[in-house]
């Protein structure tokens, strides 16, 4: 039996290649005659430059940035030609500390990795969305591009309360000769009801009443940028302006492009052709629920099975989708590590916990 092993990273505690990795152990241990093949996936988030590393080869630079709280973090991009491949969250990142101080928090270090991208002459460059710690609405990425401002741009929301005017010309010439391309995770707009701030605020630490004020912030800010004009302001409205907190916005702004980060990464390593060789497809991610349905790669890898008609299942350190749910989203089976292990041990120790229930999901599924 012929297996690809598809997953996510698994929140903070495995990368998509360890999971791979752990799945294939799993696997063989029950099942050491079939043949398993990694295609460790992103989606635009935590992981985006590591498995474009291993599917596309190139040179991986490491620069130190201000994250999103000004402390210096280590960020690391990828160069293949004259591609640059950047990964917002390791500037701007949930997972880079406990602190959750969205109203403060800024994106000026993914900015300095795009500058750092344009010093070095590349002229396209593919920005990874997704599992930020900001809500800025890329203010402070477009400070560290030149953008001047008659308030701080890279101090968080709460400062652009009293923004009036923006000066976007010396962010704009970076980029006359540069293709920008936006991967990203999640379709939301910027603003309102399923705007970033609404959507993503709370994990990022926003209360309710925080959630309405840098709302009304970033309405402003939008107002500023580009203009009173349902026309002007239509940049917010557009699908992925809401990434990564705004960072999606700001990016357009520039003229960048958005696309799905799942469909990116997929096709950077064949994962359809790798699907249409299978006779089953495995995915998985740290907790499988109702975010997953777009944009994420759960979403796209069973897809990509669906296509080839392949059935897909899905190992996740938790499962919070039903059965008819599932199915509607081409998964034909998923299993939760936290149901094998119990909760604890599987984050106290994730990587044994895939191992064993990718063995007994074998079980089931290997012929």
């Amino acid at each position: 039996m012929r297996v690809v092993v598809a997953p996510d990273s698994f929140g903070g505690t495995l990368s998509a290649p360890e999971a791979a990795r752990a799945i294939v152990e799993g696997w063989n241990r029950q099942v050491p005659g079939d043949v398993l093949i990694t295609a460790p996936m992103a989606d635009g988030g935590p992981g985006f430059v590591a498995v474009l590393h291993e599917a596309l080869g190139g040179e991986l630079i490491v620069d130190t940035v201000p994250g999103p709280y000004g402390d210096p973090v280590p960020v690391t991009w990828l160069k293949v030609g004259a591609t640059a491949y950047i990964e917002s969250a390791q500037a701007c990142g949930l997972h880079l500390g406990d602190r959750r101080e969205p109203l403060i928090a800024s994106t000026a270090g993914v900015g300095r990795v795009l500058a750092a991208a344009l010093a070095s002459g590349v002229d396209r460059i593919v920005v990874g969305l997704g599992g930020s710690a900001t809500n800025d609405g890329g203010a402070g990425l477009l400070s560290a591009l030149g953008a001047t401002a008659d308030a701080p741009l890279d101090a968080g929301p709460a400062a652009l309360d009293d923004v009036t005017t923006v000066d976007l010309t010396a962010a704009h010439a970076r980029f006359a000769d540069v293709e920008l391309v936006i991967a990203s995770d999640v379709d939301s707009t910027l603003l309102g009801m399923f705007g970033a701030t609404k959507t993503f605020g709370p994990q990022k630490g926003l209360s309710d009443d925080q959630i309405i004020r840098v709302d009304a912030i970033l309405d402003r800010f939008v107002e500023v940028v580009c203009g009173p004009t349902p026309a002007e302001r239509r940049i917010a409205d557009m699908p992925g302006a809401g990434a990564a907190g705004g960072l999606g916005f700001a990016l357009l702004v520039l003229g960048g492009t958005v696309t799905s980060g799942i469909d990116l990464v997929a096709e950077a390593v064949g994962l359809r052709d790798l699907a249409a060789t299978a006779d089953l497809v495995v995915t998985g991610e740290g907790r499988y629920d109702f975010s997953s349905r777009a944009g994420k790669v759960v979403f796209g890898v069973a897809r990509a099975a669906g296509e080839a008609a392949r059935p897909c299942i899905v190992l996740a350190g938790q499962v919070e989708v039903g059965s008819r749910e599932m199915r509607a989203m081409g998964v034909e089976s998923a299993y939760a590590v936290a149901d094998v292990t119990g909760l604890e041990r599987a984050l106290a120790e994730p990587y044994p916990s895939l191992v064993e229930l990718a063995s007994r999901a074998a079980r089931t599924w290997s012929r």
